[in-house]
């Protein structure tokens, strides 16, 4: 495993199919890895919030896992959202995406519930020593209602299984001090800081907006690293019409992706009104024909 890049660099927070019932669609979800990793995806993370973990069983979450790691086969890296409010059941679904054949997770800071730091770093220590794992730590204190702190990324960094951290802390200077402090790899979880991330030292990214534009976001850093800053800059700002839309414009990632690929989410996500849908192609259709050689 690449210490520095553990999962890679280009990495897809990836949607679960639905059937038009409203059942986990395997095949589908096999066939959407297939592409994406042909397409220039690292990796693929499942069971994530744009993964709709908050309404899918733990029989569907174990379900997709294999389908998507048969779609792929050994190469590309597939982690799997184990995250829970609750440090037991976080464990056992750890052990059952070790079982389905993940090759790592992404766990959550628990949420709602608003834990000390000491409860946050007992509850990340007791997931870590579960499973066999390397385990991506992810903080998002917008929706968790609590940030990991640095001092405790630290003492996580200790653990020999606790290897990256999913950024969405909003907090470039303390990222920068954390990956020079502690070697963990910092992956970015929003989208606008991909390329700020990358530059001063993150791993890569993992995305939303991959699930539809995997080349053009595995663009940036592939010019970033060839020494062609300019062209990477060039490359992210026609990326950031469609990902402003994406990401920030009141829908969850989860409902435009889907606008955009097809199939249904579930309640209480609604679909996008024709409306958005519209505005969402149009975008998609204007990075399209403004591409160009970086």
């Amino acid at each position: 495993m690449d210490t520095a890049r553990p999962f890679g660099r280009a990495l897809c927070a990836m949607v679960t199919p639905f059937t038009p019932a409203g059942a986990l669609d395997p095949d589908a979800a096999g066939a959407l890895a297939a592409r994406l990793v042909a397409e220039g995806c690292d990796g693929l993370v499942l069971n994530g919030t744009t993964g709709e973990s908050p309404t899918t069983t733990d029989a569907e979450k174990a379900a997709l896992v294999r389908a998507v790691r048969e779609a792929v086969g050994p190469g590309p890296s597939v982690l799997a959202g184990v995250g829970t409010a609750d440090t037991r059941h976080t464990a056992e679904l750890a052990r059952q995406a070790e079982e389905a054949g993940a090759d790592g997770l992404l766990v959550v800071t628990p949420y709602y519930s608003r834990p000390p730091q000491a409860a946050v770093e007992a509850h990340f220590l007791k997931v870590a020593d579960a499973a066999g794992l390397p385990v991506m730590v992810y903080d998002i204190p917008g929706r968790t209602g609590t940030r990991v702190e640095p001092a405790t990324m630290r003492r996580l960094a200790e653990h020999p299984r606790i290897v990256a951290v999913k950024d969405c802390s909003y907090d470039l200077l303390g990222s920068a001090r954390l990956i020079a402090e502690t070697g963990l790899a910092y992956y970015s979880g929003s989208e606008e800081l991909n390329l700020p991330l990358y530059a001063v030292g993150g791993a890569g990214y993992v995305s939303t907006v991959a699930n539809v534009a995997p080349r053009r976001l595995r663009a940036v850093l592939d010019a970033f690293d060839a020494g062609d800053t300019a062209g990477a800059a060039r490359a992210n700002a026609r990326l950031l019409p469609l990902s402003e839309l994406m990401m920030n414009s009141g829908l969850p990632g989860t409902v435009t992706v889907k606008a955009l690929l097809g199939g249904p989410v579930r309640e209480p996500l609604q679909p996008a009104g024709p409306e958005t849908a519209d505005r969402l192609r149009a975008a998609y259709e204007a990075l399209v024909q403004a591409e160009s050689p970086v």
